[in-house]
């Protein structure tokens, strides 16, 4: 049986209080979005005082380039793991949209993709650090496409990093749809038809999604975003 990828938190060392109080945002942001919490609430989750959390992060925006910088590097973990477990491209694939489909199933959003409903309104370095992590994911998918192409498992027309960009925007909206819905099966949906769309032998391939998600919940336990 292959190994699945456990997702980890990654990023800089910090206490546990502090990670404490990302983990409380993170949760926060992926349902309300950055602009619908404040200090209050989460200090009302960790029972303690705002004046306890700023002695972590000395304003909201230091917390939400904390928050990126975290997700970015606990995605980046992902990834590697994918590589390290998924030798195939195609697989590859399934298991990177896997990873948004287990955030929706727990009744979140992607992070990046929540905050970047709100870029306008967000300060400059967050909003660099959105693109940062958007950049990653499409280096990412345009070397698993490029492999796939070369092995012959993908066929499409368009560039990789064309495709690429393509996939992932799909999948952020993918979830956002499915979510106003409250009905994941949407994003899984949506998601099986983009990848079977480049798979040189349609939708008779490896596992799919779904079946990736319940063997990583038997197996692993999903310790973030």
């Amino acid at each position: 049986m292959t190994k699945k990828s456990t997702i980890q938190n990654a990023g800089p060392s910090r206490t546990a209080a502090a990670n404490a109080v990302l983990d409380v945002a993170e949760q926060l942001a992926q349902r309300r979005g950055y602009n619908g919490f404040s200090y209050a609430d989460i200090a009302a989750q960790l029972g303690v005082t705002k004046a306890s959390l700023h002695y972590h992060f000395r304003s909201k925006a230091d917390l939400g380039s904390a928050l990126i910088d975290r997700y970015r590097a606990t995605f980046d973990s992902a990834l590697k793991a994918i590589d390290q477990q998924a030798p195939e491209a195609r697989e590859k694939l399934h298991q990177y949209a896997a990873l948004y489909e287990s955030v929706l199933s727990d009744e979140r959003m992607c992070l990046c993709g929540m905050l970047a409903a709100e870029y306008a309104t967000l300060p400059a370095p967050m909003q660099k650090g959105l693109t940062a992590f958007f950049d990653a994911n499409e280096r990412w998918l345009t070397t698993v496409l490029e492999g796939g192409l070369r092995t012959g498992v993908f066929q499409f027309g368009d560039s990789a990093n064309e495709r690429a960009r393509l996939l992932l925007g799909a999948l952020e909206g993918a979830m956002l749809v499915a979510r106003s819905y409250g009905d994941p099966r949407r994003f899984h949906a949506a998601a099986e038809h983009m990848l079977a769309d480049i798979d040189a032998g349609g939708r008779s391939g490896p596992r799919k999604t779904s079946a990736i998600i319940a063997e990583r919940r038997r197996n692993t336990a999903i310790t973030s975003r």
